[in-house]
């Protein structure tokens, strides 16, 4: 087996699982569906996804990312996105996605003000 930097099989990177009964669970998705982030590994990290946030039964602050197809649209681009964010993964922190802030945050640079 060769590592993946020097394999040419780029097979680990997505697949679409045409028998899944939720299948499309996102619209919008211009190329193949990736399934491989069928559960965001974001989910509990700081992305520049469209995300909504909503209180659950528990008072908790969640997302809802149903609105986000950027782990879903293509193999190769959603794996490179998973990736790069998870580089330096930064912990969520309950406020409403705002890709300006979230992109500044991931550079260390000091995010824009809120926007209200």
């Amino acid at each position: 087996m060769q590592p993946k930097d020097q394999t040419k099989n780029r097979g680990y990177e997505g697949f679409t699982n045409t028998a899944c009964p939720f299948l499309p669970c996102h619209q919008g998705v211009r190329r193949e569906f990736n399934c491989l982030f069928c559960y965001c590994p974001l989910i509990a990290y700081l992305c520049p996804g469209p995300y909504k946030v909503f209180t659950d039964r528990n008072g908790l602050r969640r997302k809802d990312c149903t609105d986000c197809t950027l782990p879903h649209d293509g193999y190769h681009a959603s794996w490179g996105f998973i990736q790069t964010w998870l580089e330096r993964p930064l912990p969520w922190d309950g406020r409403p996605a705002d890709p300006r802030r979230a992109n500044a945050a991931r550079r260390g640079r000091r995010p824009p003000p809120d926007r209200n």
